[in-house]
Order: structure tokens, then C-alpha cells, then sequence
């Protein structure tokens, strides 16, 4: 049987009383019970057995009604256990005190909690004006009597006070003895409309009072008050308590006395009956708890009496009740509260544009509905938190109200449970994007609210743990935010959360300087007062506002903002209209700074303030540009290339035919790019919908989701007429770039955003530092570098002299007068030597901008957050000091910082160095003139816990230590001009596949193995030899189990000090901290590759048994560390590809570094007596070498086997490696070639690495060819050879030159060759696919080869074009798996249906076949490997016949003279296919457009052949069915359709 805790119904459970079930939850209760059936439980409902019945009920009595015996004695037992279970629970405690609703107020935010006792008792008069209370509950009463009980009782007890002259109330919903607990709060379920009441209340009155005195009781009595009773979980009930007021004011009663009339006494308990007017009159007067009436019936010898002796003393209580009146009238207060809460809330500033609070945090408990329209306040707080402890706030709360203005993050409290890092955790909850809105009493629908009494037990420690994460130092600056406690309802009980919760405040912020406390009466701030004084022992009066209504505070807080920050904004619209930027969907956009029409104007920001901070260094505001329109003002100074930005690039970028454009502004650090680039914004901000990315590092999908939403702001339903321009800031990479413009393309493609122009211009501001390679000036690229024109530099003398007659101090714009010197670093090292002139690295404010300027040198946008400094400098930030004084804490160096917000993981306010250019000359004269090196500063970094302990910005200041440790510059790329650096598309990316080893001359070798380290690492090495060990240590200890560190620990030391034991032990290090990573096991790799190769070039002449062993096991070891890492790297490539976030592309090192071992390998057997000399042992090594010769056949016919034994041996131990070497090189040769062929950049860029790799490739081919593939090729011709060996050496010449597979053909087309051994390539194949064994891929080879070589010189072709069709097409009739990929490749290509039906092969019309499978072999093929790369485009179907139908993308190239940045963007943005030469060319052909495909038009009937769009964003224009034209292209992922244009 169940127990009784056990039953799950609700209604059911053992805590509520079983005497007041009814039958249904009688019956209900019996189904419950194991054992009990449905006959049983109906048997029950059909007897009306209830709960008091069930009580009484005995197992006989049940068999009487015909339950069996089993089920009666389960139902006997269950029943006694329940009585049982309620006996031995304790007694429950009475309800909790409140307080009764105030008197004579209607709009008052006050509710009952069902349950509770209030606390005044029924009562007669006791000073005329504090009110007399009447209880009744409400409850015995039907539908036709509750509204006739209603208003007998209202009138008997509206009369009786008015008679008595008290203030009185009755509640209707309040119960009394003996049923209930004397003031306990039941409530009234409201039916019918609340009018309802209303109208029979005021017919009522009319109707029982004399004629006279009707206006006088309709004033007198009170409508009636609907007050809500809340569940004790504090979710709202449908429950309320109804009670009117009676306010019989001596002016209006006089000396009247007031009779009733149709008003039965309250001993008769019978039903009201009809009455006529000539009965007997009723005159009520209070007397004690109740309502007599004096002329009732009565035995009384004397009945008037009483009624007489009242109506005497009528004149008597007039003037008690004028007495008491005048006593209480009130007394108007001096409010002072209102400056007071201006203080309060902005820290002294009395500007919430400029308040001493960054951040604000709402504690608030359930508001009623009259309130909401008083919280607009709350929108420009912005809160960064909520926490809201009413369960029912999303669906008819204050968080409802808030979310329709400012977007929010619903959270539950567990979110805030410290699991990971402290920025983890702030970034998922998207602390500093938008107000995150903490349930901290549950959530309707989500988390079940606990009961007053309970919630500290279920709740408390979840929001404690919230409470203590939102005030750590390093989630939000200590002092610089404030918790408001907004008291929506009043708070009576010691158990409430919100007296829990401000303890928890309390205690954390270690006072109450930081907390707000905001009630609208002085009865809520009395009882909220006590509370806390009880339970924190502090007086918090002066921290609580309560003289002013929420309306009030609402105007009040609203006043302290600007106009502008009052005023809407706009964006433009078609036409030269504007459309209103809602400030929810501004918010919403929180990757984005939007730039409006409007911006600024109404604005009061300090001009003074901001102009000094911008010539000083600081970033340019939108404030600098509006102030510079201003009349009086010079204009801001334009640069020369300003213009030709806004009236050449601009325009013609908005004439082609792509969603999103990309125009790139590329500067050097501190020259003015980013200014130029806003500058290009604010003047277009009427054309354009003008934004900034704020975070370059913000999830990618979520700002193409923000431009496209910004886009589309006020037209959703139409085509958008304004374009958007977004300045993207300092991207690391182009690939980044060209990643944001292609998922902008795609949103605006999800989106049905349809235009044939440009709907997005991404105006990306770039440091041509971090561009890989040179960056050739194209028709979209603008650079701009560190030299004024004479025009800039008039310019800047005249603003020179503005700022003169100003009386501004210039001596200090240090950032201003460096580009007005045309950048002479000659003022910047007087600047440094000045300002360091009595520096000691002993004080702190000297150890912190040491700190700052190294970090500030080799780490970009480096910044300490304020909050370090003023913990480190011992500073207690103060109200209305601001920021001053971190600033004076730096003393004489305060000139070379400014103040910034810094967007980590958390936003925060830091200091950073005013220009780059300082920071080095700085950096250079603290080694210069005071000795400090970059080591010792350093280390002093990375030693020093203080500046690593929790605060603010911390996480920030390790990842700049971090980057300018690990970061480092490709091998061939010249560092600039100072040390900023570039990062790889992967962070584990810290292994080059492009060594170079045996080649490099000794200066190269030296500046290749720099290249491995980071501008610091080379720098502290350079400066202080052998110090860069140290640093790497004292890293390791900082960043303990990070891999990356370890990593370089260990090239550290097998490249620098060659210690590979060492090296070893710290490659295992990282690879125990990160096993997955490709990179880290390519690191192990490395360090036994190095130690191979160190070894070998000790050995300089011959190498003996021992030696020989030592160094095979290290290459069988190297080999295998490769080969994890080749597995590693795919396993990468197919996680990215699934995630489709992360596209980094393959990591190819492993391959390369196997091929690297196996040259080695070979030089090392080429030293040992068995293959060092002769052409005989040249071939015995390259057979045993290929696994055609065994080491026992070399034995048996070794003459000086004795002499070679032990050698033997050794060979012996390793021969599987051996046999399998040149397999193990041809196969990893094979996939690079494949990888590079077919697949190119996914954005058209070519990685600087990929020329040092193909350099590489090429030198171990070299090898791999002089020792596999040695012939002559003339002795093709010899006749006299054998066939046999001319095809073995046809075949080797074939594998000699790289065109033994379809890849290596298609490389030719990239690839210079001599027409000479072109000639000879042709022979060759020409003599292997005549031979008897040709293997059916030598066809498909051949094939290719024809192909490209009617690319490169058509003369050279034997093989007619129908010929070669025809070969095709017998390799189509028995295809195997192997070769599908090339095989149906050039199918689709050769047998593209031709406009001559005629010429068409039959095997054309499976066309639609050959595409699919060629699809699906790709992706087979390519799935491990296809991440970060796209399928290269070799051939374009051309307008004329055979042969030279087949048009190869040099062909294309020839047709322009651009470079190869310049042609790259050509391609992307469509001019080029409007080339003359091109469109000349290529055939265009036709299609329709069929979901995101088209299908291409042929002239074979029933053939439309299904092509992608290259470019997706193209098909935005069109609709479903649209004909269109188009170019194709084909790759080895399908046709593809370029340039699509309507028909």
C-alpha cells in the first residue's frame, strides 16, 4: 500500500486536513491506492462518502455498499495511516502578522498572502480617525446571496460609523472565530465584474438612507476595494479581499443622525425580505466590535432610552471628531528626497550621462499592475541584473513591462554556480550584452516558487551564489556599482527573501554604501527599516528613499538624463526619410555601435573633456565629429584619400552586384586609419546605415544576424532602400574578413533580403601589419600610411592654432603633435626621455607602466583594468573623484595613459598607453638610460602574484601575456616596424609544415629558427642571451597545464640549445595537456625530427652499427609521432567541418614532416657501406627502398657479408619501415598534391606558409626523384630497348615529373614547364597508354593529359578530341571506386551537352548521373580534409569547339593585367566577368532558378543539368522560376554557376 507521504494528487496529500475532502477527492484518493479498483472508488462516489464520512467509515460498512473485503481493509488502513501521519505531525504555526491595506487608499501596492493574520482585531471607536475594523468571511453565501449580504453588511456597518463619527473598514474575506483564526486572511473568489459591486453598493445606499442624507452616505462610503491575496509562494491567486471605507468627515455630517432603512439587525440570520417604507427604521452605532442597533426590538423597560441618550451625545462626538481631524491633519514636509535620490543614484554626479556607477543592480519583489507604467526609469538604468523575486514577472510582471522596451536574458539562479572560469560564466550568461533577469523565487512554467517560510531552505544558497558572483572584483569594479532594492510591495516578515537577500548584499559589499533601498510610503520604508535593523543590526535610513511615489522617482531619474540620451533616434530611410531605432531593437543589436542621423544632437557631454582625451590619443568619438559642425569651429581635419573614399570607392563598390561589398582601409598602427574610417561613417550616416563593430571577437553568425536585422529596421515587409555600412576594426586576418562577408551574404539570402545592388559594405580598417604578404592597392583597398600630404599637413597647423587661441594645453596631445610632426620619431624619444627621466623600478606606479609598456609593445590592444590599478597602487576609489585618482597614481607617467573600455569576456573600464609609437620608445629607454630589461620586466609580470589576483580585467592581462609569449610572425614574413604580431588561424598552430632544413643557408637557418618565436622570446634573446629560458619557465609556473607554453618550452629547447631530453620531456608535457591537438603532437614529432637531424650532420663521414641504430629507431619513432599527428589533424578537420564555426584548415605538418624523415632515413643508408658507392648500390637501396628487394635477398648475393653483417642486422630490426619507405613518401606526396590541387583557400587567399611548404614539398621531391625515378628520357627513343623497360622508364619519368595521377596533370596548369619535357611527358604517355597494360588509371591519366595540354599548347595534341571522348567513355563502361572522382570529373567536363545536337555523345544524357556521383566521391574523399577549403574552379565552359571549348582559369587571367590580390577581388565582386576579353570568351548559357540551384538549360531534350551558384548571394534577386544567365565553371565538387545575371 502507498504511504501516506507517498500519494502524489496535490489535493491529496497528507498535510491537508482529510475532514474536508469532498467525494470526488475521496474517490480520487481511493484510485491511488495499490489494490483499490475502480469498482471500489465508484462505489465510494456513488454512497456521497466525503471526507467526514470516510472518517467515521469501518470495513463492515464498506462490504455493506459493496466493497469486496480486500479493497476495505486497504481503504481502512490507508485512511488510519494518514490520521495517523496527521497526529504526529507538530502542531501548525498561526500565519505570519501583516498589516491591513492602507485606509482610504485605492492604488496603494499592498496585498494579502493568503493564510495571514492581521494585525488589528475588531474594534469600536478609539480616536475617531484611526479606523474600526469589521471581519467578515464571506464564505457560507450562494450566488443569489452574496451580493444582498454584501451590501446589508456595508450599509450596517457604514451607518454605525458614520452614526459613531470613526473612520472605519470592513473586509469581506477575513475570517473570524470560531471557524477561523480572528483576522485570518481567506479571501473572495470575484466572479462577476468588480462594477458589479460598485453599482448595487450605490443602489444599495440610495435605497436604505433617507433622502437627505443620500449624497452625504455616497460620500462617506468608499467604493469598494478589490485588494489581491497572493498564494503563499508569492504567485497570484484569483482571490481577493473586498473592503470599503467609511470616512464620515465632520463637515459633512454635522450634527446629523443617519437612520436605515430595509436593514435587518446582526443576530436575524433569515434572508432579506421585501419591506415597505413605513417599517421600522434601523439606527446603528459601533460598540465594541460591532454594529447595534439601538432600535431594535427589545424587553427593555425604557426601549428609547439608549436611541435618546445617543442622539444627545450626537454634538459631543461632532466636536471629538473635529478635534481628532485638525490633531492629524497633515502637516506639509520640506521633501528633500527628491535631490537626495539624485545624489544617490548617480554618485554624486547628478548626470546619469556621466554617473560614478558603471553599473547598476535591481533587487525587486512582485509589482502591481498600477506600477508599470512608473518603471521607465529602469530602461535607462540598463541594470546589468535583476533580480526579481516574483515567479509570475515574464508573464504579467515587471519583467514583462521591461522586456517589451530592453531585451533581456532570463536566467535561472543555478546559472551563476562557479563550475568553470569566472569568464566562462559571464561570457554564456552575456553578462554586459543585455540586463540578465535572475528568478530568484522560481519561474511559472519553469522552476516551482517556494512559500515564504520555505524559500530560504530551497532557494537561499542558489541566489547567494548569485548575489557573491555579481560582486566579485573580477565580474563587475569594486565601488563602481549600485544595488537598488526596489520595494514594488511591502515587506512585513522576517522570512521574506529580500531581508535574506540584502544581508547577503550586506555582507558582501561590506556595508551599505553601495546599496539604494526605494519604497513609495513611509508605512513599506518603517517596516523594511525594522526588518533589517533586526536582522543586520544597521540602521539603513539614510540609504532609503520613501517620501516620493514611483511616479516621482520615475520623473526624478528620468530628469537626470540629457536630451539626447531622452530623445529618439533615427535611421535613414528611402527618400531621405527616417525611420525610428526602437531602443529595444538597438539593444538587441549589442555586437554594433549604430551610428543615427540624429547622433549627438541634444547631447551635454563635456567638449573640453572629450577633445582632450582624442588629441591626446584616444579613439575618435562621434562627439569629436559634431562638435567640429558646430558654428565657430574649424572642421574636422580630412585626409586626402577622405574623398576619393566617399565619392569614387564607394559608389562604385554600390554598383556591383554582390550583398555585401568589401572595401579595405589598410593603415599602419597610430596613423589615422580607424579615425578616417569613422570619419567616412559620419558623413555618410544619411546614405547609409552607418555601424560599428564593437567586438571584433563576437560570434560571427550573430553579427551577420545583427547587420541583416539592422538592414531590414522599418521595412521588414519590403525591399530595404538603404544599404548598411559596417566598419569592421583590426581583424587579426583576411580570412576573417571574407568569412563575416560571406555569412552576411548568406543571412541577407535567409532572410529574402532581394536587391541587385549592395545591401551591406563592409568597410574593414586594417593594420597592414597583419595582413600575410604584401597587399596589392586594388580598386577596393585604400592604404593609408605614416606620411602627411601638404594639404594634411596645413590642416594640422590650422588646428593647431584653433586649439591655441582656445587656450588649450597642447604640450600634452601627444598623439596630435607626433602626426603633426609628419610622425618624426624624434619627437616621440624626447617625449619618453623627458617623461622616464627619474624613473625607479622600485616604486610601484614606475613597476606598473613598465608592465603596461611592454605589454602595450608585443600585444595589440593591451590594457590594465582600472580595477589593478587601484588595487596594486593602493587606491579607494571615491564618489565624484572618478577615475582621477588612478591617474594620479601613475604621478609623472599619467600623461602616457588614457582610459578605455576594454571588451573581453566582461566589459571593463582600463588604462592603455596613448600611441604605439611611445610605448616602443619608452620600452627602449627604460633599457637605454635605466638598465630595465625586457627579461626582468617580464618576469616581474609573470612572478608577481599581485597582479594576478581575482580582480577586474585579470583574465585580460593573462591572455596579453599570454599572446606576447606565444605569438609569432610565419617564417618569411619581415616583422614591422614594431613588434605587433600575427596570430595563426589556430592557436595550437605553433608547428610549421614548411622546414626547410638541409637548404637554408646559415643566416636564412638563423632567421627561420627566430621566426619560431615570439617578437619577445627573440627580442629578451637578442637583448640578453639565454634569458628567454628563464621567462619560458617562470611562464610555465603561471600558465600551469597550458599546452601552448609547454610547446614552446620545447622548441626552446631542441632548436636553441639543442637539449632534446629536455625538449622531450616538455612535448610530452603538452601533449598531456591537450591529447587531441594535432599541433601539440606534431611538437613531439619535431623534437625527435630535430634530434635525427642534429645527429646526422655530427656523423660526417660513415656511420657505424651503433650509430645506425640510433638513428633509424629515432626515425621509426618520428614517423610514428607523425602519423598520430596526421590523425589528429583529420579527426580536427572533421569536428570543424561539423560544427561549421571554426574554419581552419587542415593541418598538413605531419604529412610533410614524414616525407622530411624518410629523406632522412635515405641520407643516413647512403652513408653506411652497403649503399654508399656505386650505381649498383644506388639500385639495391631504391629496390629494398621500394619492397622489390628483401634484406635476405641482399644477403645471399653480398660478397662481403661478413664485413656488412652487423649492418645487416640493424636493417633487420627496422625492415618493415624499410620495405614500406618509398610507399610511405609516393602516398604522402600523393594526398598534398591532391589537397593543393583541388583545393584552394575558401576565401581566394593563398597562406604566406603555402609557398614555404610548396618549397619544401619540391626539395624532398627532389630526393625522392633522384633516388626512385633516375632515367634518361631520351632513351625513349632507343628502339633497340625492350618495350618492357621502355614503359618501366616511361612510367618513372611520368612519376619523375609529378604527372602519374590526375592531380599532378592538373598542377601543370599552375606550373611553368619546358616545352622540352612537356614534349616528353606527351611521349611518355602516349607509349604507356598503347601498352597491353594499362591500367585504367593510366587511361583516365591520359585523358588529362590531353586535356591540359590543350590548355597549355594545342599544337602538341595527337589525340582528336572524338577520340578522346570516345576513350572516356569506355572508362565510363567499368568505372571502379578508385577512380570515380577524376573519372566523372572530366566526364562532366568533356561531355557537357554542345549547342549541336548532333556533336552530342550519347553518354551525355547521363550527365545528371556523372555529376551526383562525382559529388558524392568528393565528399567521400574529401570529408576528412574539406574544412577551410573550397573546391578550385579549373575549367570554364567556353564558346567555341572541342579542345577549345575548355577554357582554363590562366586563360581567364591573361584577360586582365591585375595582380593577384587585385584579380581575386575582381572575381569576387563580379568586374571581372564583365571584362570584354572574358565575356568573349566564355558561353553563357541559361537556366531557371530552383531553390538555392539553377537548373542549366541544354539543348538535349529532358536534360537540365543542376548547378550551384558560386556565389549564393546572387540568386537574392531572383524568384522562384526566374530565367537567368550564367557562366560555368567546373570543379571537382560539380558545375558551378558564376556571374548570374537575368536572361
Amino acid at each position: 500500500m502507498a504511504e501516506p507521504d507517498k500519494i502524489k494528487n496535490n489535493d491529496l496529500d497528507p498535510s491537508t486536513d482529510m475532514e474536508h475532502w469532498t467525494k470526488y477527492q475521496v474517490r480520487e484518493w481511493a484510485l491511488s491506492l495499490e489494490g483499490v479498483d475502480d469498482k471500489a472508488a465508484e462505489a465510494l462516489l456513488e454512497q456521497d462518502i466525503s471526507g467526514p464520512s470516510l472518517m467515521l467509515l469501518k470495513t463492515e460498512e464498506l462490504i455493506m455498499i459493496g466493497v469486496k473485503f480486500g479493497p476495505a481493509k486497504v481503504l481502512i488502513h490507508a485512511r488510519d495511516e494518514i490520521v495517523k501521519f496527521k497526529k504526529e505531525q507538530p502542531e501548525s504555526c498561526p500565519g505570519r502578522p501583516c498589516k491591513p491595506y492602507p485606509f482610504c487608499r485605492c492604488h496603494d501596492t499592498y496585498r494579502y498572502m493568503e493564510g495571514s493574520i492581521l494585525d488589528v482585531t475588531e474594534s469600536g471607536v478609539r480616536d475617531f480617525i484611526e479606523p474600526c475594523h469589521e471581519f467578515k468571511a464571506f464564505t457560507n453565501t450562494t450566488e443569489e446571496t452574496k451580493m444582498n449580504k454584501f451590501t446589508t453588511e456595508v450599509i450596517r456597518f457604514a451607518a454605525a460609523c458614520m452614526n459613531s463619527r470613526t473612520n472605519g473598514t470592513i473586509h469581506f474575506g477575513i475570517g473570524d472565530f470560531p471557524e477561523f483564526t480572528h483576522g485570518q486572511v481567506l479571501g473572495v473568489e470575484v466572479e462577476k465584474d468588480r462594477e458589479v459591486y460598485v453599482r448595487n453598493l450605490r443602489d444599495a445606499i440610495n435605497k436604505c438612507f433617507e433622502f437627505k442624507h443620500k449624497e452625504t452616505a455616497q460620500i462617506c462610503i468608499k467604493p469598494p476595494r478589490f485588494v489581491s491575496v497572493l498564494n503563499t509562494n508569492l504567485t497570484s491567486s484569483v482571490k481577493f479581499v473586498i473592503e470599503v471605507d467609511i470616512v464620515p468627515d465632520s463637515s459633512l455630517c454635522s450634527d446629523n443622525i443617519y437612520h436605515t432603512y430595509n436593514c435587518k439587525n446582526k443576530k436575524n440570520k433569515n434572508m432579506v425580505k421585501e419591506t415597505s417604507e413605513d417599517e421600522q427604521r434601523s439606527f446603528f452605532v459601533r460598540e465594541g466590535g460591532s454594529s447595534n442597533n439601538l432600535l431594535a426590538p427589545t424587553t427593555n423597560a425604557k426601549p428609547m432610552q439608549e436611541y435618546n441618550k445617543f442622539v444627545a451625545s450626537v454634538t459631543q462626538l461632532l466636536l471629538l471628531r473635529r478635534q481628532s481631524e485638525e490633531k492629524h491633519l497633515s502637516v506639509v514636509k520640506s521633501h528633500t528626497q527628491g535631490s537626495k535620490l539624485c545624489q544617490m543614484i548617480t554618485g554624486g554626479t547628478s548626470s546619469l550621462d556621466r554617473s560614478y556607477y558603471e553599473h547598476y543592480i535591481i533587487v525587486t519583489n512582485k509589482s502591481h499592475p498600477i506600477l508599470l507604467d512608473s518603471i521607465g526609469f529602469l530602461v535607462e538604468l540598463n541594470p546589468i541584473a535583476v533580480l526579481d523575486f516574483d515567479p509570475q514577472s515574464f508573464e504579467n510582471g515587471l519583467c514583462e513591462c521591461f522586456e517589451k522596451k530592453s531585451p533581456v536574458n532570463l536566467h535561472s539562479t543555478d546559472k551563476y554556480k562557479i563550475t568553470e572560469s569566472v569568464e566562462h560564466i559571464a561570457e554564456k550568461l552575456k553578462l554586459t550584452q543585455s540586463t540578465s533577469w535572475v528568478f530568484c523565487n522560481g519561474r511559472t512554467n519553469d522552476e516551482d516558487p517556494s512559500e515564504i517560510n520555505l524559500w530560504l531552505m530551497d532557494k537561499g544558497a542558489s541566489v547567494r551564489n548569485v548575489i557573491s558572483f555579481l560582486c566579485r572584483k573580477d565580474v563587475l569594479r569594486s565601488k563602481k556599482f549600485l544595488v537598488v532594492f526596489l520595494l514594488l510591495s511591502r515587506v512585513n516578515d522576517k522570512m521574506d527573501p529580500l531581508v535574506e537577500t540584502f544581508s547577503t548584499f550586506y555582507q558582501e559589499l561590506k556595508g551599505t554604501e553601495q546599496i539604494l533601498c526605494i519604497c513609495d510610503n513611509e508605512n513599506a520604508f518603517t517596516s523594511w527599516k525594522d526588518l533589517i535593523d533586526a536582522r543586520c543590526e544597521v540602521d539603513i535610513s539614510s540609504r532609503c528613499i520613501y517620501e516620493l511615489s514611483f511616479a516621482e522617482v520615475n520623473g526624478t531619474i528620468l530628469s537626470l538624463l540629457s536630451e539626447n540620451r531622452r530623445s529618439k533616434r533615427f535611421l535613414p530611410g528611402a527618400g531621405g526619410g527616417k525611420v525610428l531605432l526602437q531602443k529595444k531593437v538597438e539593444r538587441q543589436l549589442f555586437t554594433l555601435d549604430v551610428l543615427c542621423v540624429n547622433q549627438c544632437e541634444g547631447g551635454n557631454e563635456d567638449q573640453v573633456a572629450i577633445e582632450q582625451n582624442f588629441y591626446r590619443g584616444g579613439e575618435v568619438s562621434w562627439w569629436n565629429f559634431y562638435f567640429c559642425e558646430q558654428p565657430g569651429s574649424m572642421q574636422f581635419i580630412k585626409r586626402d584619400k577622405f574623398d576619393y573614399i566617399v565619392d569614387t570607392l564607394i559608389p562604385d563598390l554600390c554598383s556591383l552586384r554582390k550583398a555585401c561589398v568589401l572595401l579595405n582601409l589598410l593603415h599602419l598602427p597610430g596613423c589615422g586609419g580607424t579615425t578616417l574610417a569613422k570619419h567616412t561613417l559620419w558623413a555618410l550616416r544619411g546614405k547609409f546605415r552607418s555601424a560599428v563593430l564593437i567586438d571584433k571577437d563576437a560570434d560571427p553568425v550573430t553579427v551577420a544576424e545583427h547587420v541583416v536585422t539592422l538592414l531590414q529596421c522599418g521595412c521588414k515587409e519590403q525591399e530595404p532602400q538603404v544599404p548598411v555600412l559596417l566598419m569592421i576594426d583590426d581583424f587579426e586576418d583576411m580570412e576573417k574578413v571574407f568569412y563575416l562577408q560571406q555569412l552576411i551574404e548568406k543571412q541577407c539570402l535567409n532572410s529574402s533580403v532581394q536587391s541587385r545592388s549592395p545591401q551591406v559594405i563592409l568597410l574593414n580598417c586594417m593594420r597592414s601589419e597583419h595582413t600575410s604578404g604584401p597587399f596589392d592597392p586594388t580598386e577596393d583597398t585604400v592604404i593609408i600610411r605614416n606620411q602627411l600630404t601638404d594639404d594634411e599637413q596645413k590642416q594640422f597647423d590650422q588646428k593647431l592654432a584653433e586649439m591655441d587661441n582656445k587656450r588649450m594645453n597642447t604640450s600634452s596631445f601627444y598623439g596630435f603633435m607626433f602626426m603633426k610632426s609628419n610622425f618624426d620619431t624624434e619627437y616621440i624619444k624626447r617625449v619618453a626621455q623627458h617623461t622616464f627621466k627619474s624613473f625607479n623600478m622600485e616604486q610601484k606606479h614606475a613597476q606598473l607602466i613598465a608592465v603596461l609598456v611592454l605589454i602595450s609593445v608585443y600585444s595589440k590592444h593591451a590594457a590594465l583594468s582600472v580595477s589593478l590599478c587601484e588595487k596594486y597602487l593602493r587606491l579607494q576609489p571615491r564618489p565624484c573623484y572618478g577615475d582621477n585618482e588612478v591617474e594620479e597614481g601613475f604621478q609623472q607617467f599619467s600623461g602616457l595613459i588614457l582610459f578605455c573600455y576594454v571588451r573581453a569576456k566582461v566589459l571593463f573600464k582600463g588604462v592603455r598607453m596613448i600611441h604605439s609609437q611611445i610605448a616602443l620608445y619608452s620600452l627602449k629607454e627604460l633599457n637605454l638610460t635605466h638598465k630595465v630589461t625586457k627579461a626582468e620586466i617580464a618576469n616581474f609580470i609573470l612572478t608577481t602574484d599581485e597582479l594576478h589576483d581575482c580582480t577586474q580585467g585579470k583574465n585580460k592581462l593573462m591572455q596579453d601575456v599570454r599572446d606576447m609569449l606565444v605569438k609569432r610572425y610565419p617564417f618569411g614574413q619581415e616583422a614591422p616596424s614594431q613588434p605587433y604580431v600575427v596570430s595563426s588561424p589556430s592557436c595550437h598552430k605553433c608547428e610549421s609544415c614548411t622546414e626547410q632544413d638541409s637548404t637554408l643557408p646559415e643566416e636564412k637557418e638563423h632567421k627561420k629558427v627566430d621566426s619560431r618565436f615570439s617578437p619577445l622570446i627573440r627580442d629578451i634573446e637578442s637583448e640578453t642571451p639565454g634569458l628567454g629560458e628563464n621567462v619560458l619557465i617562470n611562464a610555465s609556473c603561471r600558465f600551469q597545464k597550458d599546452a601552448i607554453i609547454a610547446q614552446l618550452l620545447a622548441r626552446y629547447y631542441y632548436l636553441k640549445k639543442k637539449d632534446f631530453d629536455e625538449a622531450r620531456r616538455w612535448a610530452n608535457e603538452s601533449k598531456r595537456f591537450s591529447q587531441n591537438s594535432s599541433y601539440v603532437a606534431d611538437t613531439s614529432a619535431q623534437v625527435t625530427k630535430h634530434e635525427l637531424k642534429y645527429e646526422i650532420a655530427k656523423e660526417k663521414l660513415s656511420i657505424d652499427p651503433e650509430v645506425l641504430q640510433k638513428l633509424l629507431k629515432l626515425g621509426k619513432s618520428a614517423i610514428g609521432a607523425f602519423q598520430e599527428s596526421q590523425q589528429l589533424a583529420k579527426h580536427e578537420s572533421w569536428q570543424r567541418l561539423q560544427t561549421k564555426r571554426d574554419y581552419s584548415p587542415l593541418n598538413t605538418s605531419g604529412f610533410l614532416g614524414e616525407i622530411q624523415v624518410c629523406v632522412y632515413i635515405i641520407e643516413v643508408l647512403e652513408k653506411i657501406p652497403l649503399f654508399s658507392a656505386g650505381k649498383i648500390r644506388h639500385d639495391l637501396l631504391c629496390s629494398m627502398l621500394s619492397g622489390n628487394t628483401t634484406l635476405d635477398q641482399m644477403i645471399d648475393h653480398d660478397p662481403e657479408y661478413k664485413k656488412h653483417r652487423l649492418f645487416y642486422k640493424v636493417l633487420q630490426e627496422f625492415a618493415e619501415m624499410l620495405y614500406n619507405l618509398k610507399r610511405t613518401m609516393k602516398s604522402n606526396f600523393d594526398f598534398l598534391l591532391k589537397f593543393n590541387v583541388n583545393l584552394g583557400s575558401k576565401f581566394g587567399r593563398k597562406e604566406n606558409h603555402d609557398q614555404i611548404a610548396k618549397s619544401e614539398f619540391s626539395r624532398c621531391f627532389g630526393k625522392f626523384a633522384q633516388l626512385f625515378c633516375l632515367t634518361e628520357s631520351e632513351v625513349l627513343l632507343n628502339k633497340s630497348m625492350s618495350s618492357m623497360l621502355k614503359l618501366h622508364k616511361a612510367r618513372q619519368f611520368t612519376e619523375m615529373e609529378k604527372v602519374d595521377s590526375y592531380s599532378g596533370i592538373l598542377n601543370c596548369l599552375s606550373n611553368e614547364i619546358k616545352p622540352e619535357i612537356l614534349g616528353e611527358i606527351v611521349s611518355a604517355y602516349r607509349l604507356i597508354y598503347s601498352s597491353d597494360n594499362c591500367s585504367p588509371v593510366e587511361k583516365i591519366n591520359y585523358v588529362y593529359m590531353n586535356v591540359v595540354l590543350s590548355c597549355i599548347n594545342l599544337k602538341l595534341i595527337e589525340e582528336p578530341f572524338q577520340s578522346l571522348v570516345n576513350i572516356l567513355c569506355k572508362c565510363l563502361e567499368h568505372p571502379t571506386s578508385k577512380v570515380y572522382l577524376p573519372l566523372y570529373f572530366i566526364a562532366v567536363l568533356l561531355l557537357w551537352p554542345r549547342p549541336q545536337l548532333h556533336l552530342n555523345h550519347t553518354y551525355s544524357t547521363q550527365l545528371r548521373s556523372y555529376i551526383s556521383h562525382m559529388k558524392t566521391a568528393f565528399h567521400t574523399e574529401m570529408k576528412e580534409i574539406y574544412n577551410g577549403k573550397k573546391a578550385i574552379v579549373h575549367f570554364f565552359l567556353g564558346k567555341k569547339h572541342g579542345y577549345e571549348r575548355i577554357v582554363h582559369l590562366g586563360e581567364i587571367r591573361r584577360c586582365t593585367t591585375a595582380g593577384k590580390d587585385q584579380f581575386i577581388s575582381k572575381w569576387e565582386n563580379g568586374v571581372l566577368w564583365k571584362n570584354p576579353k572574358v565575356q568573349q570568351l566564355l558561353c553563357r548559357v541559361t537556366g531557371q532558378v530552383k531553390s538555392r540551384n539553377i537548373l542549366a538549360h541544354s539543348c538535349i531534350p529532358n536534360l537540365n543539368v543542376e548547378v550551384t551558384p558560386l556565389f549564393q548571394s546572387q540568386l537574392r534577386c531572383y524568384k522562384e522560376g526566374s530565367i537567368v544567365s550564367f557562366f560555368i565553371g567546373f570543379s571537382m565538387e560539380g558545375p558551378v554557376a558564376i556571374d548570374i545575371d537575368k536572361n
